[in-house]
């Protein structure tokens, strides 16, 4: 059960992470705009909706890539001081009554956009249209992803209720920890605080 439930982290990661480089494209887009615009006087109606939709599918794609690594906003404040049985059982009851049904409305009804927009060979409205269902069929894309991340979630709330404690999970990108980092640059709080004070007094000399 684990090896799956770390697969689908995988997977969150890796729809997350190919995503990612949307923002690559879209800083490259928004740069060549800009240039044709301003110094060839040449703009292009079509640029503004395209980056809307690298941003949109930025936006929609990182959501399983967040929710598989724990980093949706809640409550740490109170939230942290639980228990970890307390914690899945909020989580749990939070993940049937909310996101579920959100989330597969979601999947169903961009679905269902997706399909109709496909059919008509949807475009944008400017003097250069674009096609628009390739970006409509995100929204059941990763409306799927995410909804596989919340189910793998469930299970974890549900082993968690039955062991005390959370199963691991995939890790990517951390915050970083001051305490590792001063382990690593063998940096002691002595040195901090004579580092302070030496700013402090030359301060009051000037």
């Amino acid at each position: 059960m684990q090896k799956l439930l770390l697969a689908v982290d995988r997977l969150s990661t890796f729809v997350g992470q190919f995503f990612a480089w949307t923002v690559v494209a879209l800083t490259a887009l928004i740069s060549w705009e800009v240039f044709n615009r301003y110094v060839l006087n040449n703009p292009h109606a079509w640029v503004l909706d395209a980056q809307i939709m690298l941003y949109g599918t930025l936006f929609m794609c990182a959501g399983a890539y967040t929710l598989s690594k724990g980093g949706h906003v809640r409550g740490d404040v109170l939230y942290g001081f639980f228990r970890p049985r307390t914690q899945a059982s909020i989580d749990l009851l939070l993940y049937i009554v909310f996101f579920l049904p959100g989330i597969i409305a979601l999947t169903w009804a961009g679905w269902t956009y997706f399909n109709d927009s496909l059919a008509m060979r949807e475009q944008t409205f400017n003097a250069d249209p674009i096609p628009l269902y390739p970006f409509k069929f995100v929204i059941p894309f990763a409306g799927a992803v995410l909804l596989l991340q919340g189910l793998v979630e469930i299970v974890r709330c549900v082993i968690c209720l039955r062991q005390g404690a959370w199963p691991s999970r995939e890790h990517d990108v951390e915050e970083v920890d001051v305490e590792k980092l001063k382990d690593m640059v063998h940096v002691k709080d002595a040195d901090i605080e004579e580092l302070d004070a030496l700013v402090v007094s030359k301060g009051a000399k000037s």
